[in-house]
């Protein structure tokens, strides 16, 4: 616990911008575009640097990614098949929602495979290439399971950073 006090205390918008600037983010914008493309699915990005500390005792970041994925309505896609990634920057701890659609077609094995791809490079100093990686593997499940023209773009691309 008091690591991750340490951690939170410590880390701040500026340690996020650093590390994701504004090209960092305008290049995950359009590769959060580019994944949803060939499928129906709609990808949300989240980046939180820290929360505040009387929290780090009380949330999870598994609830923390349940709140933005209910808050930002990912839930409500017209084919059920939204996804959340939400990074706690300041744990370097990657979480992933998704909508119901998914629940038959992909397991929390691969969910959490991905999570593991994405903070492997994250501890690496890798931050904009590991949701990178990620955003494109869960593209691939989008197109896997749904596949279909576009359409109307549900959710923004634009990553949101808290």
């Amino acid at each position: 616990m008091k690591n991750r006090l340490v951690a939170h205390a410590l880390t701040t918008r500026r340690n996020v911008r650093r590390a994701l600037p504004k090209a960092s983010m305008d290049a995950l914008e359009k590769s959060i575009g580019m994944a949803e493309r060939g499928s129906s699915g709609q990808i949300r990005l989240v980046v939180e640097a820290n929360w505040p500390l009387l929290h780090v005792k009380h949330i999870t970041p598994r609830s923390r990614a349940l709140e933005w994925f209910s808050q930002l309505r990912v839930w409500d896609t017209e084919h059920n098949n939204g996804v959340l990634i939400y990074l706690l920057f300041a744990e370097r701890d990657v979480e992933i929602v998704a909508d119901r659609g998914f629940n038959i077609r992909v397991s929390a094995a691969q969910w959490e495979a991905i999570c593991r791809t994405m903070e492997a490079r994250f501890g690496k100093g890798e931050f904009e290439a590991g949701l990178t990686e990620g955003i494109n593997l869960i593209g691939d499940l989008l197109r896997e399971h749904f596949a279909a023209d576009m359409g109307e773009n549900e959710q923004p691309d634009r990553p949101v950073l808290v």
